[in-house]
């Protein structure tokens, strides 16, 4: 069974297509990235995804149920990261955690166990009882992560996670997904950075609502890359003829680093 699949999918504002006839099929276990310029549909077609909103036209399963006719089945079945942080800073960390599990009806007597798992996954075992304001921002995405997976989802979605966060913060996130990847956690990620989409199993590349293509990071290079030293960004401007910046990236080497140390996935 395909973690999600689209397929025809149509997202109109008036007269304006900000998702058009887009199909893709996302594999369990599958860590994929979605790279696309701003304005591109990125947003709208998480948005479907999470049930948000309602494709005008075309079909979308999550684990296969409809996106649309169960939609509850499909948010449990959902971890979601959102770009701009989804936290109460005056509550504390385990306050936070512990809202996250009465709303997704996890048993009373589980609660607070499953709070200190979360505390001490997120390396935040120190902190947990502090409120979140004093957090840094990588203790606040760690937090965020950690809260997606308290109910046990299927597929973890995260919107530009690493935005704005420091190299330590980079290095610490990047290290929490590996683990989840090894678990066999299926990820969609939106990101502008193009060393964190290299190391994904397969990119989409979306523009104008389409997506404009799909494939392995190298298979992509060699297909549209244009020569031996083409990068994914020489491909993401021969597709879409727009430059993507990520203004908080600190460049490569972290990612190399990262990938070293056994952060680098294959399949």
């Amino acid at each position: 069974m395909a973690a999600i699949e689209i397929k025809g999918a149509q997202y109109r504002y008036g007269d304006h297509n900000a998702v058009d006839q887009l199909s893709l099929t996302i594999e369990e276990g599958e860590f994929f990235a979605l790279l696309g310029p701003n304005g591109a549909g990125k947003t709208t077609l998480l948005n479907m995804l999470m049930t948000v909103t309602h494709p005008s036209a075309g079909s979308i399963s999550i684990m296969g149920h409809d996106a649309v006719s169960e939609t509850a089945q499909v948010r449990r079945m959902l971890g979601v990261v959102f770009q701009d942080p989804a936290l109460d800073d005056r509550l504390t960390a385990a306050e936070n955690l512990q809202i996250h599990a009465v709303l997704y009806s996890l048993p009373r007597g589980e609660r607070a166990s499953a709070v200190e798992r979360a505390i001490e996954w997120a390396s935040l075992t120190n902190a947990g009882r502090k409120p979140v304001r004093s957090f840094s921002g990588g203790m606040k995405r760690r937090l965020e992560l950690a809260r997606a997976l308290m109910h046990a989802p299927r597929i973890l979605l995260l919107d530009e996670p690493t935005i704005g966060l420091d190299p330590q913060g980079r290095r610490h996130l990047w290290e929490r997904i590996a683990s989840l990847r090894e678990r066999g956690m299926t990820v969609l990620m939106t990101t502008h950075n193009l060393a964190e989409a290299e190391m994904c199993d397969r990119v989409g590349i979306i523009d104008q609502g389409r997506m404009v293509a799909v494939d392995a990071p190298r298979d992509l290079i060699n297909a549209h890359g244009g020569g031996p030293d083409a990068t994914l960004e020489d491909v993401f401007i021969a597709l879409t003829g727009k430059q993507l910046f990520d203004e908080s990236a600190t460049g490569r080497d972290l990612l190399v680093d990262f990938a070293k140390r056994g952060g680098e996935h294959t399949r």
